[in-house]
């Protein structure tokens, strides 16, 4: 199961994380998000995979940052449409497309993307882009019956390795985790991290 850790600023934090051997870590070049990437830090992954994650951005500045930053994937969590995300592709990105479930005809448009993206994610719904910290009803995701992997987002904390682990679905690669392991903003809890992946694996 791959195991993402998004919204991280801090590169000693960043160091610590990718040595519990997390699979991608994720950075949010949106500058709303309160763990908006503004420079690059001293130290980026070097094994785990490395993710920015944008929002309505110009494809030109995905590109500058996918570049400057050595990405291996671009997250978009906006309105991107299908035309979008199939320009960045042909430019060789690999695209994980960010969609907020809260019923089941938030996964009408998702057959759109297919084909399209390496992966889905599938977080709760906000009035706010981006994560809203909040847990929606996984039950809905066995409306989706597309041929793309997703990962699993939205309130995942140390206490959801149960439910994680009693959730089945053909296309759950993984499962992305943020706010509810921080100390604050973009500085993760490396004890409580260690401890969730002793549990989920």
């Amino acid at each position: 199961m791959i195991i993402k850790v998004c919204g991280m600023t801090d590169a000693e934090n960043i160091r610590q994380i990718e040595q519990l051997g997390v699979d991608m870590i994720g950075f949010i070049f949106y500058p709303k998000s309160p763990r908006y990437l503004y420079g690059i830090p001293e130290y980026l992954p070097q094994h785990a995979r490395r993710v920015g994650v944008f929002v309505n951005e110009s494809k030109e500045n995905v590109c500058v940052y996918a570049d400057r930053f050595g990405l291996d994937y671009i997250q978009l969590h906006g309105n991107e449409s299908p035309e979008y995300c199939r320009s960045l592709r042909q430019q060789g990105l690999q695209l994980i497309k960010a969609f907020s479930i809260a019923s089941p005809k938030d996964l009408n448009s998702i057959s759109a993307f297919e084909g399209i993206c390496s992966y889905y994610l599938f977080d709760t719904k906000s009035e706010k882009f981006g994560g809203s910290g909040n847990q929606f009803d996984w039950n809905l995701l066995h409306r989706y019956q597309g041929h793309t992997p997703f990962l699993l987002s939205g309130g995942i904390n140390q206490y959801s390795t149960q439910a994680i682990k009693q959730f089945h679905h053909p296309r759950l690669a993984g499962i992305d985790i943020n706010s509810r392991f921080e100390t604050s903003p973009g500085l993760k809890d490396v004890t409580r991290i260690k401890n969730f992946l002793q549990t989920i694996r």
